[in-house]
């Protein structure tokens, strides 16, 4: 005789995982930051199901792909939307119910919440009025691409996403170029190929990989120096899906240039960049002033004119 196939309708304070539900645990009153999957929703913890189940609202960025979550494992708990165009309205309510004794769980669209999303200021200020704060680790994006991208694992230091402008992008990267850690940034597939061509033309050909669709069907690792993935970007055109960008650590040689040094990365800048970013570069790289800067790379420009 067959058995009946258990239930997996929604159902508020539990859970169905591996075909069966399960009632979820009671969980504290505070706020809970909960990790979601960043692609495949089997990477979720069978901890985070049962906060998720038991907690009086769950708190999203995204209702809709936050809804689907929840609808895969037959969790029905109330969703309330939370996102950096309604942060200010709403972070007082949420404050409120907080205060009450509520259990609510915060997550982010994928990954690790916090991580370039506005939940930082609802943490900030519930620990501030004295509400307990709670973390239910798991995914995240930054940790994924790090340990498949083949490069230095014992220091990293996250960007999150560069200026979208050219200008401003090429002046954080040369604040960037001496960090003693491996770069892990976020960009978008449409500014994938400015951006490998600007890291490249200011850090050189570093060692440098370019993740794409983690944990999903179609995951890619490509690896390489800078220039070689700009190149191939640009042959191929921008990429489908999540990025994340990573590039290696500095060389050991990498240090704070004398003055003939300074004119030959100015020098240098200046092959590649209008005279306004090329000294906004160099300055930013070398931490030497940006008027000064400025100052001797016109002295350097007019010099060459009077040299022709």
């Amino acid at each position: 005789m067959a058995h009946p196939q258990p239930s997996i309708a929604p159902s508020h304070g539990s859970f169905v995982a591996f075909g069966l539900r399960a009632e979820a645990e009671p969980i504290a009153p505070g706020l809970h930051v909960v990790a979601t999957p960043i692609g495949n929703l089997r990477d979720i913890t069978l901890r985070a199901l049962g906060t998720l189940a038991a907690a009086d609202a769950v708190i999203a960025e995204d209702t809709r792909v936050s809804r689907n979550l929840l609808a895969h494992y037959g969790i029905s708990t109330p969703l309330v939307a939370y996102h950096e165009h309604n942060a200010e309205t709403v972070r007082p309510l949420l404050l409120a119910r907080l205060k009450k004794g509520e259990r609510l769980a915060l997550i982010s669209d994928a990954g690790t919440p916090l991580v370039s999303d506005p939940g930082f200021r609802l943490v900030g200020e519930a620990l501030a009025s004295g509400v307990p704060v709670t973390s239910a680790p798991g995914p995240s994006a930054v940790l994924a691409a790090l340990v498949v991208a083949g490069l230095p694992t014992d220091r990293f230091f996250f960007e999150g996403f560069l200026p979208a402008k050219g200008g401003p992008r090429r002046a954080r990267i040369a604040q960037l170029a001496c960090v003693p850690g491996t770069l892990v940034l976020f960009e978008s597939p449409r500014r994938l190929t400015e951006t490998l061509a600007d890291l490249a033309a200011i850090l050189g050909p570093r060692p440098a990989a370019v993740a794409r669709e983690l944990t999903k069907h179609f995951e890619s690792v490509r690896r390489g120096p800078l220039d070689a993935l700009a190149a191939d970007y640009e042959r191929e055109g921008p990429p489908k899906g999540e990025i994340v960008l990573l590039v290696a650590p500095p060389g050991e040689d990498v240090a704070a240039p004398d003055a003939a040094a300074l004119d030959d990365k100015i020098l240098a800048a200046l092959q590649k960049f209008s005279l306004k970013d090329a000294a906004s570069i160099v300055a930013a790289e070398t931490g030497h002033p940006r008027r000064k800067v400025y100052a001797r790379a016109l002295e350097l420009t007019a010099n060459e004119t009077k040299a022709r």
